[in-house]
Order: C-alpha cells, then sequence, then structure tokens
C-alpha cells in the first residue's frame, strides 16, 4: 500500500524516525495501528449508545440543553 501525506507530515515522520531509530513505515504502522484500534472502539460506543436510546433504556437530551448543563456545571466548579 502506498500512502501519500503533505510534505509537512513527511518532514516530521523523518524527523521523528531520525530522531527514535525506527522506520518511517515502523512508524506509520504503529501510528494507523492505534488510529484503526481507536475508531473500532469508537463506533462501538456509539452503537452502543445508539442501541439503548433506541430500546429507550436512555433518553436523548436536547443539545442547547447539555450544552447548559455543562455551562452551570463549570460556573459551580469556579464558584466552589
Amino acid at each position: 500500500m502506498v500512502v501519500h501525506l503533505k510534505p509537512e507530515t513527511e518532514t516530521r515522520l523523518q524527523e521523528l524516525a531520525a530522531t527514535t531509530g525506527r522506520a518511517p513505515d515502523d512508524l506509520v504502522e504503529d501510528a494507523m495501528a492505534g488510529y484503526l484500534a481507536e475508531m473500532g472502539q469508537v463506533r462501538k460506543m456509539l452503537d452502543n449508545r445508539y442501541d439503548e436510546i433506541k430500546s429507550g433504556r436512555v433518553e436523548p437530551i436536547d443539545g442547547e440543553e447539555a450544552f447548559d448543563r455543562l455551562r452551570r456545571k463549570r460556573e459551580n466548579r469556579r464558584h466552589s
């Protein structure tokens, strides 16, 4: 597989490879493996949340209401 990187990214990759003594291909492989594992976890979490909402176990809240709750929590922490 060929991966095309922006020149700035390629430069950073080469610098990291030189600093760590690891091959650029190994660094890219590790980065992609980690990224894909994380995306798999996120996908599973989202699927689970969707299933919980569809089944009625969890009730969704309005986005503005959620942000208001977060703002109130932040304000309460500042004042405590």
